[in-house]
């Protein structure tokens, strides 16, 4: 029996050192020596801490900022939790979105849908558009849009909500990736931001989109890929180069 046993104990020893030990000592010896930055995780320092990744995207919701694409990981950009909707194209909740009541009764927003963010984009951005119902009308007492109300305006069977804007919305505006934490925005989206930032910034527009220009990635290698914007490095250069006053 120990004829048959010793030669698979000694294999098991000889490989959980080669391939647990040795192995992963070596790549990470190596990559520690080549690539120190990806290898721990492409981290992003300010003032001795760190305050995000180039790899994973986060929000920003403040008007002075460049905001990211919509997340579905989680409650939003959650790491733990990377993933799409697993909505299709044709998919009533994707397009229109739905209300749900929370624990104290209360009609909240379940999932916002694409035809509310591109209100919210519009009207954040300053787009010009056509609805069918005033907007004024989906308002609350503090002046702010309503999402539920917007999201069961256009899920009205009898009369939907009819909203267009005047000019084309970058399709990554209002779709999110599919992990949910892309920590990049195409260079459209980003000029179309352009205006917005400057304002609250109180910056020239054409100096916000040449650092916008500045901060474009092409495509790897010169063919993979598409050109892109890594957000939380465009929205530290804002904060270097136009920052706001406290």
């Amino acid at each position: 029996m120990w004829r048959q046993l010793l030669p698979a104990l000694r294999m098991t020893l000889v490989l959980t050192v080669l391939t647990g030990l040795f192995y992963p000592g070596m790549v990470t010896a190596i990559t520690q020596a080549v690539f120190p930055k990806q290898a721990n995780g492409s981290l992003i320092v300010k003032n001795g801490k760190v305050i995000g990744s180039e790899l994973i995207g986060q929000n920003f919701s403040r008007p002075e900022y460049f905001q990211p694409r919509v997340s579905a990981a989680g409650s939003g950009y959650d790491a733990t939790s990377s993933g799409g909707s697993n909505l299709g194209p044709t998919s009533a909740k994707l397009i229109r979105g739905t209300t749900k009541m929370d624990d104290k009764k209360n009609e909240v927003v379940d999932y916002d849908g694409i035809n509310l963010r591109i209100v919210h984009y519009a009207v954040d951005n300053s787009i010009p558009y056509e609805s069918s119902v005033p907007l004024d009308s989906f308002k609350d007492a503090s002046g702010n849009l309503d999402d539920v109300k917007l999201i069961k305006a256009f899920n009205d069977d009898k009369a939907p909500l009819v909203f267009t804007p005047k000019a084309p919305i970058p399709a990554d505006a209002v779709t999110a990736s599919a992990s949910g934490l892309d920590p990049h925005i195409s260079p459209s989206f980003a000029k179309a931001q352009a205006a917005r930032v400057a304002k609250a910034r109180g910056a020239d527009v054409a100096a916000v989109e040449q650092l916008v220009a500045q901060h474009t990635e092409g495509r790897d290698w010169g063919f993979l890929g598409e050109p892109r914007v890594n957000v939380l490095r465009l929205n530290l250069a804002l904060d270097q180069s136009y920052p706001m006053s406290k």
